[in-house]
C-alpha cells in the first residue's frame, strides 16, 4: 500500500515551511485560470476575512478551505504538483500583489504582514536576506510560453507590459486591493493576516508518481481537473525521460496538442482525449476484444502499468493518426482522391460517431510507411460502413446497439479480413417499409445524414467545403404548409423527397419562400448590391432549372428515388440477404 503524508496547514504553514519547494513539472498544462476564477476567490476570501464588511465579526477560530493539494518528492527533492497548480499559482499571485502594497505602509501591523509574505514567497540566505531570486514555487510547464512571467512578476512585482494570464490576474488583484485599501484603510493588514492563519489546504504528498495521480483520480475540487490526456501524458513524459529523450518528447507532445486543438471538437473531454480515444480503438482491436463494454479511456490505457505507453511505437503511431484525421479535416487533395474526400465528407454527417473508430482502426492496419492508403480499397471500405451505418440507423436506431458488429469488425480489419458485416445484412423488404414508416425529421441526426449521402450520389456534385455551415431545406417551404394545408398527406413535409442540404445563408433567404421564389435563390443572381452567389448542392440548382413548381408528387417521386438508389447502394456493398436467407 502506498505511503502518503497528509497533514492541513494554513497557507502560511505550507508556503512558510523551509523544506517547501514546489515544482509545476513540465507535463503539466498552461496556467488556465482567469478573471472569473480569481474574481470568486476574492470575493470569498474576503466575505470569510470580513463577515458583513465587518472586520471585528471576524472568529480567530474560523478557517475556509481552499482544496487539496497533491503531490510527490522527486528524485530532486522538490514536490511535484500534480492537482493545486491552479490554485497555488493563484495564491502566490495574490500574496506578492498584496506585498506590493504592504512595501508601502510604515505601521507596525503591515510590516509584520510584509514579513510574512516574504517568507511565504522567498527563502532566505545564510544571513537572513529574503532572496528574490530563490522563490518557493517554480514551473517548467512545456507547453506554457509565459511561465518566465510568472517568474518574473513573483520576483520584481510587476506585471508591465505584460499581456499573460500571469498578468492580467495580478494585475486584477492589485485593483481589487487598491479598493479594498480606500475602503477599510485601518483595517487593511487584516485581511492578508486571515489567509495566511485561517486558510488552509490539505497537502497530500504521495510516495511515488503514480500514487499521486491514483490520488488525484479520485478527487473532486473547485479546479480544473487534469484531463486524461495530461495523466497520460505524465506516464509518456517519465518514459521519454528515463530513455534520455526528454526534449523530444516535448516537443512532439506541443505538436500533438496543437493538432488536435484544430482537429477535433468533441462534446465532452479534451481535443486530445478524443484521439486517444480513437487510437484506443485499434489497440483494443489488436488484443482481440470485442465486448460491447467499452472501458473508460483511462482505465483502458492505465492496464499493466501503461504498459502501451512504455513502447517506442506508441506515440509516434497516435501522432500518424493525429496527421491522419487532420488531412482529413483540411480535405487535402495532395493525400486523398477527390472520390475519398467526397466519402469523407458524407461521413462527416454520420448519425454518430462509429464511423471514426472503424476509420481510425483501418487506417493504423493498412497504412504504408509513408501514411498513405490504396485509394480503391480504402473507397470500398468507406462505402461499407457508410451504407451499413445509415441503415442501421434506422433499422437498429441507438449507438449501443452498433457496437456489437462494428467491434467485431474492428477485429476483422486488424486480422487482415475484408469488413463484410454478413453477419447483419438487411431484409430488403423490411428496411423499404421501416424507411418508408420513419419520420425524418430535421432534429434527427440521421435526416441530415442520409441527404449528405443523397446529395453526393450526382456525378457532377463537387466536393463542399467541411467548413461551410450547412442546413436542412424543405423545398416545399414548410410554413406554406402550415399555413395553406395544401399537401394532401401533411406527413410528406417531412419525407425525404422534400429535403436537401443548403447552406446556411441561402437557407434562412429562401426557407419560406414558394418554389417558383426559391429558385433564384438556389441559382444565384446579382443586385445594384452585388452578387448573391447560388448553392453548390447541384441537384438544387437541376431542379430549379428544370421545374416551376414542386408539388406533392415532386416530393414523393423524389423520396421514391432515394429509396430506390440507397437500396441498390446496400445489393453493390452485399448488404442485402438473399432470399430465404
Amino acid at each position: 500500500m502506498s505511503k502518503l503524508t497528509v497533514d492541513q496547514k494554513s497557507v502560511k504553514g505550507l508556503f512558510q515551511d523551509s523544506k517547501a519547494s514546489f515544482l509545476i513539472p513540465d507535463y503539466q498544462r498552461p496556467y488556465a485560470w482567469g478573471e472569473v476564477e480569481c474574481k470568486t476567490l476574492w470575493e470569498d476570501l474576503f466575505v470569510f476575512s470580513f463577515p458583513n464588511d465587518n472586520c471585528d465579526q471576524f472568529n480567530e477560530d474560523d478557517e475556509y478551505f481552499l482544496g487539496p493539494i497533491v503531490t510527490f518528492k522527486n528524485d530532486d527533492r522538490k514536490l511535484e504538483i500534480i492537482d493545486g497548480q491552479q490554485r497555488l499559482t493563484t495564491l502566490m499571485l495574490l500574496l506578492r500583489a498584496f506585498y506590493n502594497k504592504l512595501s508601502h505602509m510604515k505601521d507596525q501591523n503591515s510590516q509584520a504582514m510584509k514579513q510574512d509574505i516574504e517568507k511565504c514567497l522567498w527563502r532566505a540566505n545564510n544571513f537572513g536576506a529574503y532572496q528574490k531570486d530563490d522563490l518557493k514555487i517554480a514551473s517548467e510547464v512545456a507547453t506554457d510560453n509565459d511561465k518566465e512571467e510568472f517568474i518574473a512578476i513573483l520576483r520584481d512585482g510587476s506585471a508591465d507590459n505584460m499581456k499573460s494570464r500571469y498578468a492580467k490576474n495580478f494585475k486584477y488583484f492589485e485593483g481589487q486591493i487598491v479598493d479594498f485599501l480606500n475602503n477599510y484603510p485601518s483595517y487593511f493588514a487584516y485581511m492578508p493576516a486571515r489567509i495566511l492563519n485561517n486558510c488552509v489546504l490539505l497537502p497530500i504528498e504521495a510516495e511515488s508518481q503514480d500514487a499521486a495521480l491514483r490520488i488525484f483520480s479520485t478527487l473532486n475540487d473547485r479546479g480544473k481537473p487534469l484531463s486524461d490526456a495530461d495523466i497520460f501524458k505524465a506516464q509518456f513524459y517519465k518514459f521519454y525521460k528515463e530513455h534520455g529523450k526528454k526534449d523530444e518528447f516535448i516537443e512532439q507532445w506541443k505538436e500533438l496538442d496543437s493538432i488536435a486543438s484544430d482537429v477535433f471538437h468533441p462534446i465532452a473531454g479534451t481535443p486530445l482525449d478524443e484521439l486517444f480515444t480513437r487510437y484506443m480503438y485499434y489497440e483494443r482491436a489488436k488484443q482481440g476484444n470485442k465486448s460491447t463494454t467499452t472501458e473508460a479511456l483511462r482505465k483502458f490505457y492505465e492496464r499493466d502499468s501503461y504498459a502501451i505507453f512504455k513502447k517506442d511505437e506508441t506515440l509516434n503511431n497516435i501522432m500518424i493518426l493525429a496527421k491522419f484525421w487532420q488531412d482529413v479535416n483540411l480535405q487535402d487533395s495532395e493525400r486523398f482522391s477527390q472520390e475519398i474526400l467526397r466519402k469523407l465528407f458524407v461521413l462527416n454527417y454520420a448519425p454518430n460517431g462509429m464511423w471514426t473508430y472503424l476509420v481510425s482502426v483501418y487506417f493504423m492496419q493498412n497504412h504504408t510507411v509513408d501514411g498513405s492508403l490504396d485509394d480503391t480499397k480504402f473507397g470500398k471500405f468507406l462505402d461499407i460502413i457508410t451504407a451499413f451505418i445509415w441503415s442501421y440507423a434506422l433499422t437498429n436506431p441507438g449507438v449501443n446497439s452498433l457496437r456489437t458488429p462494428v467491434y467485431a469488425a474492428m477485429l476483422n480489419i486488424v486480422n487482415g479480413q475484408d469488413v463484410t458485416f454478413s453477419e447483419n445484412l438487411f431484409d430488403e423488404d423490411r428496411f423499404r417499409s421501416i424507411f418508408a414508416n420513419y419520420i425524418f425529421s430535421n432534429q434527427r441526426t440521421v435526416t441530415k445524414a442520409y441527404i449528405a449521402w443523397w446529395a453526393f450520389t450526382f456525378d457532377k456534385q463537387e466536393l463542399l467545403s467541411l467548413e461551410s455551415s450547412f442546413d436542412i431545406e424543405h423545398i416545399f417551404p414548410k410554413a406554406r404548409q402550415q399555413k395553406e394545408n395544401s399537401l394532401k398527406d401533411s406527413r410528406s413535409i417531412e419525407l425525404l423527397g422534400n429535403k436537401s442540404l443548403l447552406e446556411k445563408r441561402i437557407n434562412i433567404r429562401a426557407s419560406d419562400y414558394r418554389f417558383a421564389d426559391k429558385k433564384k435563390y438556389y441559382i444565384g443572381f446579382t443586385t445594384s448590391k452585388g452578387e448573391k452567389k447560388a448553392t453548390e448542392v447541384v441537384e438544387l440548382i437541376e431542379l430549379a432549372n428544370k421545374l416551376s413548381d414542386f408539388t406533392e408528387n415532386e416530393i414523393k417521386e423524389r423520396n421514391n428515388m432515394i429509396l430506390d438508389r440507397f437500396v441498390e447502394y446496400l445489393k453493390a456493398n452485399n448488404l442485402l440477404a438473399l432470399p430465404n436467407q
